[in-house]
C-alpha cells in the first residue's frame, strides 16, 4: 500500500475557463497503470471555472463532493450539487463553473482512456 503525498497543481484559465483552480492528483501515473489519464480532487474557487472542452480518446467523470456548480453538457447547462455525478463520453464536450460567491466547489475527476 502506498500513500500519495498530495502536491497541488495550480491551473489558470483551464480549458479557457475563468480564474485559477487547484488539482490534487490522487494516484500517480504508475498507479493509473496506463488505463487512466487522471484521478484527482479538483477545487474550483468562487467565480472560477473549467471551460467547455471536448474529449478525444477518453471519457471524464466528475463526482461533486461539496458546493454547487453550473455544469455544461454539450449545449445544455444544469445546476448540480454535492452527491451528483456527471459523465462526458468520448467525442462530447463539457465544462463546469462555480457560481458561488463564498464556497469552493470540490469534486473528483476521473479520465479513463478509450
Amino acid at each position: 500500500m502506498s500513500f500519495i503525498n498530495p502536491n497541488p497543481v495550480q491551473a489558470t484559465e483551464k480549458a479557457g475557463g475563468k480564474g485559477t483552480i487547484t488539482i490534487i492528483h490522487l494516484l500517480t501515473p504508475e498507479e493509473l497503470d496506463g488505463k487512466c489519464d487522471m484521478f484527482a480532487k479538483v477545487i474550483i474557487p468562487p467565480g472560477c471555472s473549467i471551460g467547455v472542452h471536448e474529449h478525444h480518446g477518453n471519457t471524464e467523470t466528475y463526482h461533486i463532493l461539496s458546493g454547487k456548480a453550473i455544469y455544461t453538457d454539450n449545449d445544455s447547462t444544469s445546476h448540480i450539487e454535492a452527491g451528483c455525478t456527471t459523465f462526458c463520453p468520448d467525442g462530447e464536450k463539457h465544462g463546469i463553473e462555480n457560481p458561488s460567491k463564498t464556497e469552493d466547489l470540490v469534486f473528483t475527476a476521473l479520465i479513463i482512456k478509450k
